[in-house]
C-alpha cells in the first residue's frame, strides 16, 4: 500500500513529490505522457524565483525530480493514469498503462494528488509542437513569453476573455499586436474586448484563421498565413510570434464524477481554501483545478498546499 500516489509531473507535482518525500512518505510519482508539463515546452523561464538569469524550463522540471528523489520519491516513467478507483475500505486503487505499450498497471494508496495539468489547445497545424518545443516563435502564454518580443510584431489567435487580456498584456513589449479572429466581433466580455480594441497598438484580423506558419532560414517564426472565413482568401501577415489563446484542455478525463466534482469545462473543483476535493484522500494541485493563474510557481505553491494536506489526512487515519 502506497502512502501518496502523484499523478503528474510539473511544478505541483514535483513540489507534492518533494514535500511529501521529506515527510518520509515516499511518494510515487506518475509522469504521465508529457513528464515535466507544459514548462517542458517552455525554453528560457525567467520568472520563476531563484534564477535571476533564467532557466530552460526542461532543465528547472529535471532539478525538481532530482530534488524530489533525493528525499526519496520514486518516479515512474511513461506511465499514463487510465482510472482511479475508491475501494471499501477508503483507499484508492491507480491504473495505468505504458505510454508507449500495452503493459497495464495498477498500485494501492491511502492519498491521490492530482497534477496531472492542463494542456493548451492548438491548431493541429503540421509541425505545429516542434515549433512550440523549439521555441521557435510559437506558444501559448504570453506571461511567461511576452517579454521575449520587444520591438517586433506578433499575433494572438483567439476572441475570448483570454485572448483580449493576453493581447493586452502583449502591448508591454510588442511593437504591434495583431488579434486574429474567425469571426467578426470578439467573444470577449464588452469590458475586456473595449479595453483591447481601444489600445493603439492593437489592431483585430477579423474572419481570418491560420493555416500555416511561414518559417524563415533558421527555423523560426516570421510570418502567418491566413484565411478568410468569409470569401476564402489568402494573405501573409509578418509576425514574429504567435500567441495560441484558444483554450486549454485539464487533462482530468481519467477521474470518475463520481470521486471528483469538475466545471464544465473539466476542471476539478477544489473544497474552498484547499486543495482538498469532495473524496477525502484526493487533492487537487497547479493548472489541473487553475483556471486563472497557470503560471508555475502557483502550481508549485498548491502542490505545497496538497502535500501538506494530505500528510494531515494520512496522520488522521
Amino acid at each position: 500500500m502506497e502512502n501518496v500516489i502523484i499523478i503528474g509531473t510539473g511544478p505541483a507535482g514535483y513540489t507534492a513529490a518533494i514535500y511529501t518525500a521529506r515527510a518520509d512518505l515516499s511518494p510515487l510519482v506518475l509522469t504521465g505522457s508529457q513528464p515535466g508539463g507544459q514548462l517542458t515546452t517552455t525554453t528560457d523561464v525567467e520568472n520563476f524565483p531563484g534564477f535571476p538569469d533564467g532557466v530552460m524550463g526542461p532543465e528547472l522540471m529535471q532539478k525538481m525530480q532530482q530534488q524530489a528523489e533525493r528525499f526519496g520519491a520514486r518516479v515512474q516513467n511513461s506511465v499514463e493514469v487510465t482510472s482511479v478507483e475508491q475501494n471499501e475500505d477508503k483507499s484508492f486503487t491507480v491504473n495505468a498503462k505504458q505510454v508507449f505499450g500495452a503493459e497495464t498497471m495498477s498500485w494501492n494508496t491511502k492519498t491521490v494528488i492530482i497534477a496531472s495539468g492542463a494542456s493548451a489547445r492548438y491548431l493541429g497545424l503540421p509541425g505545429e509542437m516542434d515549433l512550440v518545443k523549439g521555441g521557435a516563435g510559437l506558444t501559448a502564454c504570453a506571461t511567461c513569453d511576452g517579454a521575449f518580443y520587444r520591438d517586433v510584431p506578433v499575433a494572438v489567435v483567439g476572441g475570448g476573455d483570454t485572448a483580449a487580456e493576453e493581447a493586452t498584456f502583449l502591448t508591454k513589449f510588442a511593437s504591434k499586436v495583431y488579434l486574429i479572429h474567425r469571426r467578426d466581433e470578439l467573444r470577449a466580455s464588452k469590458v475586456m474586448a473595449q479595453r483591447a480594441l481601444d489600445n493603439p497598438k492593437i489592431e483585430p484580423v477579423w474572419n481570418s484563421t491560420v493555416t500555416e506558419y511561414l518559417l524563415d532560414d533558421n527555423g523560426r517564426i516570421r510570418g502567418v498565413q491566413l484565411e478568410n472565413t468569409v470569401d476564402g482568401s489568402s494573405s501573409e501577415l509578418a509576425v514574429e510570434g504567435v500567441f495560441m489563446a484558444i483554450g486549454h484542455n485539464p487533462n482530468s478525463t481519467f477521474l470518475s464524477d463520481a470521486l471528483v466534482d469538475k466545471d464544465e469545462s473539466g476542471y476539478l473543483l477544489q473544497i474552498p481554501g484547499k486543495t482538498a476535493t469532495k473524496t477525502p484522500g484526493i487533492f487537487a494541485a497547479g493548472d489541473i483545478a487553475d483556471t486563472v493563474y497557470r503560471q508555475g510557481i502557483t502550481a508549485a505553491g498548491q502542490g505545497c498546499a496538497a502535500a501538506l494536506e494530505a500528510e494531515h489526512y494520512i496522520a488522521a487515519l
